[in-house]
């Protein structure tokens, strides 16, 4: 079997693993596992309204994705996508309520304020990564938690008097749409879509047909033998540390000037950039795998709200058959080794 067909089945195979040993878990624990994922289905797709949900919850993790999976393309790990995520969407919020400008001019300056936060707070880690080889993880965890709270002190002090949100945005720095939430039954559904779609297609351009995506992978791979072959090492890290935190900046966009259109002090984090580094892994680090396991993610999260309505079954059984899928993904080589085994005996 070829590597491409291991490549896709691993994921499906994964998350069908995970669904079954969820389903015993849920049998174990008395409830009706039918009933259930009825629920489920029901709670992510069974309404218009629903599935625009769906499809609004999805746009954060396809950014979040990226983010990871673009780190991860060129031998990193962004773990602290969650801190960039933040620091794009104070940054939105800043420009969205600070200026009075047309749409036209106002809603693009709030996205790329997001996405060059989020490149500014990606660069410490690389810059520290390339300059004295100061592993990435252990910084990005540490610049999460001092995200969140320069993000809430910049609420308080700076975006309103001492409150514990900001005003809402103009609408002319708005991602919502009358169009979509009219055809989604007034779901938050936004415009954020089309732009992690084009991200999504950016990613692959950037890694699979351009010199510099070819440098950025070939680091990767392999430090030592890119600069023998006369690559730039140092800039490579920081390039691709800062690609990666545009991504994650553009997500905190999507929740500020989309979903939400506003930023509130938050006691903890949001989990979007934690959960990005599952559908990174779910995704195999594919623009196109992370676009369909960020909508595997939405719908699972929108449609576990259903749960306890229609079933009386605790959504957090979700979590944990999402927590089972990364469990299968992590182990991949395992099912890669069955996927062998039954391929050979198909042969004989």
């Amino acid at each position: 079997m070829s590597s491409r067909m291991k490549n896709i089945l691993t994921p499906i195979i994964a998350v069908l693993l995970g669904v079954l040993v969820g389903t015993i878990i849920m049998i174990a624990s008395g409830y009706n596992a039918i009933t259930a994922y009825q629920a489920l289905w029901n709670g992510a797709f069974g309404d218009i309204y629903f599935i625009g949900e769906v499809i609004r919850q999805t746009i954060p993790y396809i950014l979040a994705g990226l983010a990871v999976a673009f780190a991860f393309k060129t031998g990193l790990f962004n773990i602290g996508v969650e801190g960039q995520l933040l620091m794009g969407w104070v940054a939105a919020i800043w420009v969205g309520v600070s200026f009075d400008l047309p749409k036209i001019i106002h809603l693009p300056l709030a996205v790329l304020a997001a996405g060059v936060a989020g490149a500014l707070w990606a660069f410490i880690p690389g810059y520290l990564k390339a300059r004295f080889r100061v592993h990435e993880v252990i910084v990005t965890i540490m610049l999460n938690h001092t995200a969140l709270y320069i993000t809430n002190q910049i609420i308080r002090s700076v975006l309103s008097d001492g409150k514990e949100r900001t005003d809402m945005i103009a609408d002319s720095a708005s991602l919502r749409s009358v169009f979509l939430e009219g055809i989604t039954d007034y779901s938050r559904m936004h415009w954020g879509i089309t732009i992690a779609i084009i991200c999504a297609i950016i990613m692959w351009f950037i890694l699979e047909k351009t010199t510099t995506g070819f440098e950025l992978r070939a680091v990767g791979f392999n430090e030592h033998a890119s600069q023998y072959a006369g690559m730039n090492v140092k800039r490579n890290i920081i390039l691709s540390m800062v690609i990666s935190g545009i991504f994650a900046g553009l997500a905190g966009a999507m929740e500020g000037l989309g979903t939400f259109g506003y930023m509130a002090v938050k006691g903890g984090f949001t989990g979007v950039g934690f959960d990005g580094i599952a559908v990174a892994l779910l995704g195999g680090n594919t623009a196109i795998g992370v676009v369909l396991a960020a909508l595997l993610f939405g719908g699972l999260k929108v449609g576990a709200l259903n749960m306890p309505l229609e079933a009386g079954v605790p959504n957090e059984l979700v979590d944990i058959i999402i927590a089972l899928i990364i469990i299968f993904v992590a182990s991949s080589y395992i099912i890669r080794w069955f996927i062998d085994r039954v391929s050979k005996k198909g042969v004989k």
